[in-house]
């Protein structure tokens, strides 16, 4: 019965912190420096004209103003019109949300098709060369930036062998999947060393549980024990650790689909934010921050539906 209270409940709990990220957004977007009207007339651009585009983008009402209408467009399901492009800023999201899903999809797989067989080898050779092995290439993947990662692969991989394209996003699928393979690999190999040392701490634990001693105590190969035992009691934990960086993928993206020229959501943030179109950005954070949420509703859930024994 908790469990059914609690996905009853969790929505409700969820909607003060999307009000207060979209509070904090709105605020930190007008504070960055620049007049949006002068940026898209130009520096000789005349006082009449500055006033009649504030004015036909409500640039020129009080905060608090702009604020209300933002959330009034939220919730009619609408997000403004950008500033930029003189489009629906939602439209404007729908057309760049495909690639964005695609990388973030595609690292998540790649990640956990990393982290899985190296923390399983690392935890059944633990303290031997593997493990060390393992355990010093994690450590060093959490040191590399994910823009520094990126151009080395574009040098080895494109520009000196030629594999894979250097930016871009193509058009058929086969051309899609050949021009992810970089950036997917970029945003993996620094995700898969957070999740191989969590994995691996898990495993090595779990090995030493009650259930892996009763299950030895049988009789049953250490090689059974792990497959049926460890590594399903384990999984768990590290899909919640991948749930809580969610907000560091997303960031991850970011520079990604800059790097890569990738057409996604977070190249339209950044040009949003150099750009001073305050309703993209504020469209894109939103968009960013319930993606957030919600993964974390969900992993919460798996986990109490999961475990009973888990209390939220």
């Amino acid at each position: 019965m908790h469990r059914y209270r609690f996905v009853l409940a969790r929505p409700f709990q969820l909607i003060p912190v999307l009000l207060g990220i979209s509070i904090v957004t709105f605020v930190l977007v007008r504070s960055i420096p620049g007049d949006p009207a002068r940026l898209i007339l130009g520096t000789r651009a005349t006082p009449e004209a500055l006033a009649r585009v504030r004015a036909q983008f409500g640039l020129d009402a009080p905060l608090w103003t702009q604020y209300f209408y933002f959330l009034k467009n939220l919730g009619a399901g609408e997000m403004g019109r950008s500033i930029l492009y003189k489009v629906d800023v939602l439209g404007l999201i729908a057309a760049r949300i495909e690639p964005t899903l695609v990388l973030v999809a595609g690292a998540v797989v790649l990640s956990l098709l990393i982290c899985v067989p190296m923390a399983a080898l690392a935890a059944r050779r633990r303290g031997g060369a593997v493990d060390q092995g393992v355990r010093f290439v994690s450590t060093m993947g959490l040191g590399l930036p994910n823009f520094w990662l990126a151009i080395m692969l574009i040098i080895l991989f494109s520009v000196t062998l030629g594999w894979f394209p250097v930016s871009g996003y193509g058009q058929t699928l086969g051309d899609k999947l050949h021009h992810m393979v970089l950036p997917w690999a970029t945003i993996a190999l620094s995700l898969s060393a957070v999740l191989t040392r969590s994995l691996r701490a898990t495993l090595v634990a779990e090995m030493q549980s009650d259930v892996a001693l009763a299950a030895r105590a049988r009789g049953l190969p250490e090689g059974v024990i792990f497959r049926r035992h460890v590594l399903p009691n384990s999984i768990l934990p590290t899909l919640n650790l991948l749930a809580v960086n969610i907000g560091w993928l997303i960031g991850g993206t970011v520079v990604v689909e800059q790097v890569f020229a990738i057409p996604g959501m977070g190249q339209l943030l950044v040009r949003a934010i150099f750009s001073r179109d305050y309703m993209v950005v504020q469209g894109v954070a939103m968009v960013f921050a319930v993606a957030t949420v919600l993964v974390n509703f969900l992993a919460d859930i798996l986990t109490v539906t999961a475990d009973p024994r888990v209390k939220l």
